[in-house]
């Protein structure tokens, strides 16, 4: 072994990748379990992808066979076809918590600020391909809230001007969503966005050794420092404690997949689809109330919400040229601290408010969430400013 080893280190230098990206790659000490999220999030990306190629070879790609190919062939007649089912449905609900959890921590420490501003984008561009990913996951079933969310989210492209509705049917295959639009999300869904996160994955990875990890504090920290006892080794010390919460959050996915996976499948999409009767009431999966609850904040112009729509998907993206604050850690910045909390409170609220009827006092609401949503990206620059000038005692 040892000689095939030092053979395949000859013609690949694997001895110097292990050294650069695990042994001689140093953590910095001064972080919590919040830190841990990154790691959760590849082993459920693991878990996505494996339950994923099961319930591949049963699935029928067809507006006729899909329904019965998931709800009754993989649910009823494959042994454990329910169980690789309930694992990719509630794998994809967890990806989205663990997820924004991992990013909430991203802005609330300040990961996004220099040197590590390609990290934040790489980081962005997976969650929005992991966003895709779902949205195109979610057709696949062909139930009948899942059909009517697709309707819904592609009529949104017509309001692009001058190629919008050409767009729109381009996206479906066809004038209403049908038989080739299924095919394409299927392919989508299982070839290229698969493909695409897999790149940036290992695009993120790359910008995360290059430029370290960030800590609580925010304080950079050289390679010599980290040797000399402010950083532990990423391998084995670092994740030998990885193994330890993989371990915890196994016991509790597995507990949601089999005692409590209902909340990561809708009861109204076990009825087949039927373009001819439209839901009372339809919305997205869980993870994309909030960014659908701004849609339809702007209750009173359809342009004015899929302008917010797409801002407040991508907004986002521009945290490391919006805030430009020269402390970087949300612990030492007592405005940042306060608008940081506000703005996870109504994130929140947008996604409770998301599931209800848009109607009444709860269209007003979604309103005034959406404003404060938008709020703190907007005080950003501001609470910048004010921490420059009390930095350099009140003198700009």
């Amino acid at each position: 072994m040892g000689k095939f080893i030092d053979w395949l280190d000859e013609r690949l230098a694997i001895k110097e990748l292990i050294k650069v990206m695990l042994t001689e790659y140093y953590v910095p000490k001064n972080i919590n379990f919040l830190w841990s999220f990154g790691v959760l999030l590849m082993l459920v990306m693991a878990i996505l992808f494996v339950s994923g190629i099961f319930l591949l070879m049963y699935y029928k790609p067809d507006a006729h066979l899909a329904f019965d190919s998931v709800n009754k062939t993989i649910m009823m007649d494959v042994e454990y076809g329910w169980l690789f089912r309930h694992t990719h449905a509630v794998g994809a609900s967890i990806m989205f918590l663990v997820l924004y959890i991992h990013m909430a921590r991203g802005i609330y420490y300040g990961s996004f600020k220099k040197p590590r501003e390609i990290v934040w984008i790489t980081g962005y561009i997976l969650f929005v391909l992991m966003a895709a990913t779902a949205f195109t996951g979610y057709l696949l079933p062909w139930g009948q809230m899942s059909y009517w969310a697709a309707q819904t989210i592609t009529t949104l492209f017509e309001k692009i001007p001058f190629i919008g509705p050409d767009l729109v049917i381009w996206i479906r295959g066809n004038y209403i969503v049908e038989d080739a639009t299924l095919t394409r999300f299927f392919a989508l869904h299982v070839m290229l966005l698969p493909l695409l996160l897999i790149i940036f994955t290992a695009i993120h990875l790359y910008a995360v050794r290059i430029a370290g990890s960030n800590n609580e504090d925010g304080i950079e920290l050289t390679k010599e420092e980290k040797k000399k006892g402010k950083g532990i080794p990423f391998w084995p010390v670092f994740m030998a404690k990885e193994f330890f919460v993989m371990s915890v959050f196994l016991i509790f996915f597995f507990y949601l997949v089999f005692y409590n996976y209902k909340f990561a499948m809708d009861p109204i999409n076990f009825t087949p689809a039927d373009y001819l009767q439209t839901p009372m009431h339809i919305y997205p999966e869980w993870y994309f109330l909030a960014f659908y609850e701004v849609l339809r904040g702007f209750f009173f112009s359809q342009n004015l919400g899929l302008i917010a729509f797409v801002l407040s998907m991508f907004i986002a993206a521009f945290l490391p040229w919006l805030d430009k604050s020269p402390i970087v850690s949300g612990k030492h910045r007592p405005l940042y601290k306060i608008a940081f909390w506000i703005f996870i409170a109504d994130f929140v609220f947008l996604t409770i408010l998301g599931k209800l009827p848009p109607t009444g006092l709860y269209a007003w609401l979604g309103f005034i969430g959406s404003l404060i949503y938008f709020a703190f990206f907007i005080s950003l620059p501001i609470i910048s400013k004010i921490e420059k000038r009390k930095q350099n005692g009140g003198i700009e």
